[in-house]
């Protein structure tokens, strides 16, 4: 595709990615091994590497410019100067490369001063950095001398996280920064050109003390790659096709200021006229709508998969299935027997829901472990759903990204035992199971996890648009089965970008997965929006 429409690629495969997206692009069952260490020599991690690479690389020598394709660069793994756990590992990246055909020029790509920790000798060393500063260039010359100078991303914004301030970067910074780049002919990628969007699970998750999941406006083309290599189960991605991230072009590929300011300032320096602009996708509001009709979680257990029976708790990546790939994404649901009350400690990843039969009792989550349980009649059934809102992409805490329980769970500090275990990927296939649901007529009340199924009238020529979802709490929507992502009253996003190609003329199936309570009304918008997160 790079080559039809005349550009070059500079393709960089990982096996690491980061890109903000889960485990930084890296499979969940890698997880299921808590003696394997992530991105080292360790034996079953290069052994996956070696079995990714045999199969990827193969179908990237013949894209090579010495063959007549796009591809004129490869970097070799991605800023293993923040990880730096082993100091054999980036050699052995570089010469699997080589050995399976890779004939382009390497690259590493690190931090300002993680460039020490990342660079390869005889590997072209390139920096990321937000600024341009006096001595930006520092470390990167102390390393490599008389080469050219490669800013392998220039960050024209940044990520936004759940319940934090949407991040928003001047245009006249961007404007100025790149004015000085060309000033000193230094070559750049600007990270990122295009916005694009979580769809589904995929976004990754940051921890600097606290858990917090990645926004749904962020990755696009990762996803889609992720399919080319499903067997495998890896992911890679481009450099110029991946964040809103307040980039040049927004998720919807919509101009921004930051777009026309760099188009100026191009046009200023280019000794041919620019290309003229392309139509922007047409957009339009459809009718609001309201649910016709909800089905509790409860209801839905018999039309999921056959539940795991255990005597302790499984986290998601070790559940025994997926042809024992075990549960990458989504939302599992324990339940168990409780005949007492008193103190519950489980150890939970990420955010849990514990219920009494259908009664919610209270919130779990990574830092709150514990919860007093109220005297029960007789035996009870104790419930536990968890959802995985994301594993962290960066920095070593990568290592311990399992989800869902990830030990035992105990009230007054003895463990219960025996497990029914739902796992709740919200596959296609598991809603095409649900159109033979007995649903229930839609209420404006219900509180508890449950689905909620209406329509979307898109008349005969779909277009693009933005759903708001009014006085709903927090849960993922999905439309013909296809998963927007997820949306959360706690902002900063606050409406989820709908591709109209992925709506049919006329009737559209739209369903919601709400966590806590059900809302009112499903809104479109012409453009998305954020709130304020003080």
């Amino acid at each position: 595709m790079a080559a039809k429409i005349g550009l070059w690629v500079i393709l960089r495969p990982g096996p690491y990615i980061c890109s903000e997206i889960d485990l930084g692009g890296l499979p969940s069952w890698l997880l299921q091994d808590s003696n394997v260490r992530l991105r080292t020599t360790d034996k079953g991690f290069v052994e996956a590497v070696d079995k990714y690479f045999d199969h990827l690389i193969a179908r990237v020598v013949p894209l090579q410019y010495r063959q007549g394709g796009p591809i004129i660069a490869v970097q070799v793994e991605n800023e293993y100067g923040s990880f730096d756990k082993d100091k054999y590992y980036m050699p052995y990246i570089q010469k699997a490369l080589l050995k399976r055909g890779i004939v382009e020029l390497l690259l590493t790509s690190d931090g300002e001063k993680e460039v020490l920790k990342g660079y390869i000798k005889g590997v072209l060393a390139a920096i990321n950095i937000a600024t341009f500063q006096k001595d930006t260039f520092k470390h990167l010359h102390n390393i490599q001398k008389n080469k050219p100078i490669m800013i392998m991303e220039y960050w024209v914004g940044w990520f936004d996280t759940w319940g934090n301030k949407h991040n928003v970067k001047d245009a006249r910074d961007v404007e100025n920064t790149v004015s000085e780049f060309i000033k000193f002919e230094i070559s750049f990628n600007v990270y990122m050109f295009h916005g694009g969007t979580n769809f589904g699970f995929i976004n990754g998750a940051t921890d600097l003390g606290k858990h917090e999941s990645i926004a749904t406006s962020y990755v696009a083309l990762a996803h889609l790659m992720l399919k080319v290599l499903w067997k495998i189960a890896w992911p890679m991605t481009v450099s110029w096709c991946l964040a809103d991230y307040d980039a040049v072009l927004t998720e919807a590929g919509d101009y921004t200021e930051k777009y026309f300011k760099l188009r100026k300032l191009f046009g200023s320096v280019l000794a041919f006229p620019l290309p003229p602009l392309p139509k922007l996708t047409p957009k339009t509001v459809y009718p609001s709508m309201r649910p016709s009709f909800y089905l509790p979680l409860w209801d839905v257990l018999q039309y999921l998969n056959e539940p795991v029976i255990s005597d302790k708790p499984i986290n998601m990546e070790n559940l025994p299935i997926n042809s024992g790939n075990g549960q990458s994404y989504g939302f599992i649901l324990y339940e168990t027997a409780i005949c007492s009350g008193g103190e519950l400690h489980a150890d939970v990843q990420d955010t849990a829901q514990v219920f009494l039969n259908e009664t919610s009792i209270g919130i779990l989550g990574n830092a709150d472990q514990y919860l007093n349980i109220p005297k029960v009649r007789g035996c009870q059934r104790l419930r536990i759903l968890v959802e995985n809102q994301g594993r962290v992409n960066f920095s070593w805490k990568i290592q311990d990204q399992r989800k869902g329980l990830i030990g035992s769970v105990t009230i007054n500090n003895i463990p219960l035992e025996g497990y029914t275990i739902y796992s709740l990927e919200m596959k296609m296939s598991f809603f095409e199971r649900l159109h033979s649901a007995t649903w229930r007529p839609f209420r404006s009340s219900y509180l508890g996890p449950a689905f909620y199924i209406g329509t979307l009238r898109a008349g005969s020529s779909p277009k693009d648009t933005f759903l708001r979802l009014l006085n709903w709490n927090n849960g993922f929507v999905f439309i013909n089965g296809r998963n927007l992502g997820r949306y959360w009253y706690i902002g900063p996003q606050e409406t989820l970008y709908l591709p109209g190609t992925w709506l049919h003329p006329g009737e559209n199936e739209i369903i919601l997965f709400e966590k806590r309570k059900s809302g009112s009304y499903i809104l479109t918008n012409l453009n998305p929006s954020f709130k304020t997160v003080l």
